[in-house]
């Protein structure tokens, strides 16, 4: 990409000497061929610094200001047409209508360039469908892609609208990817293949979202900023992060609370079916485990190890993890 540039910069400027040379060669008594070369020279290289200068400006700030341009226009035409400039001195009023077409023009470009990422018919996230025009976004940060479970969650169909995930979380997890660290490296790769695997479900419309945020801000202010441009909900897996997002009003979807309404409901007193897997603490325990990870110690189960059996709930004791099941024996499950 930079190669192609450089040789687009180069063609350019041969392009500009030459037609500073044709200027001196067409009108000699006007101009000399080394002042038109010159010339030539300078206006391209002019043009390659403003190349420069213009360095990162999307085509979503083309589009804001191109709109922006278009009402500023329109505005000043509407005030120049307006009595105010009826009469007075032809001067006088060619000025004051030249003054404010640049006013207007330049407020304009101005407004619409700041609200580029608010700016709805810039963002390309409004599909037209018969029955239905907006879809519904789903907007992934970090912490949501290191973890699996939003992968396991669209291939169930539980998340079927658009996905959405910012560029800069993206250039993170490559970073993280690239790290020396080996804790780093591993949540890189994890997220990158949560990517991958978002990519490949039919169902499942995944897009990376390109916005220009303040780099100086934090990673959950541009995450929130990034949400509520795009009018969707934030998929969150960080406590921090999900109590921002409730505070400053943008819509959510804890994760954490998603997967224990999911969790199977036990009671006491409730027989239920386990698989006893290894030996507990205690002498005569066996521990087994639910769908859905909850751990369920059963005493007298040590001499089931590797059978599923029958018990009876006595006590649930909530964890920082979910919930530990203490439960006794009532046979095993034939």
């Amino acid at each position: 990409m930079k190669s192609s540039i450089l040789g687009v910069r180069i063609i350019m400027l041969i392009f500009c000497v030459s037609g500073g040379f044709l200027v001196s060669y067409l009108y000699p008594a006007m101009v000399g061929p080394i002042v038109s070369i010159a010339v030539g020279l300078l206006i391209g290289i002019l043009l390659i610094l403003v190349d420069i200068l213009l360095k990162g400006f999307s085509l979503r700030g083309l589009s804001a200001l191109t709109f922006g341009l278009f009402m500023g226009i329109l505005c000043s035409h509407f005030i120049t047409i307006s009595p105010l400039f009826e009469g007075g001195e032809p001067q006088v009023i060619y000025v004051s209508r030249l003054c404010v077409f640049i006013l207007m023009t330049y407020l304009g470009a101005v407004i619409a360039l700041r609200g580029k990422d608010e700016f709805n018919l810039v963002i390309p996230y409004v599909k037209f469908e018969p029955e239905k025009v907006e879809v519904p976004i789903i907007v992934l940060d970090t912490s949501s892609l290191v973890d699996g479970r939003v992968a396991r969650l669209a291939r169930a169909r539980l998340l079927s609208d658009v996905l959405s995930v910012p560029k800069f979380v993206v250039d993170e997890l490559h970073e993280l990817a690239a790290s020396d660290v080996d804790e780093e490296r591993n949540r890189g790769k994890r997220g990158l293949k949560t990517i991958a695997e978002l990519r490949e479900l039919e169902h499942i419309e995944f897009r990376v979202f390109e916005s220009e945020v303040d780099r100086k801000a934090s990673r959950e202010d541009k995450m929130l900023f990034v949400v509520s441009s795009l009018k969707g909900r934030l998929l969150a897996t960080s406590e921090n992060l999900a109590r921002k997002a409730r505070h400053v009003g943008v819509p959510f979807v804890d994760i954490l609370s998603l997967s224990k309404a999911l969790a199977y409901e036990v009671v006491v007193g409730e027989a239920i079916r386990v698989r006893l897997v290894k030996t507990g603490k205690e002498d005569g325990q066996g521990v087994g485990y639910l769908e859905d990870g909850s751990m369920v110690v059963v005493n007298g189960g040590m001499d089931f190890i590797g059978s599923t059996v029958l018990v009876e709930v006595e006590s649930i004791i909530p964890t920082s993890g979910g919930r530990m099941v203490f439960a006794k024996l009532l046979g095993e499950d034939k």
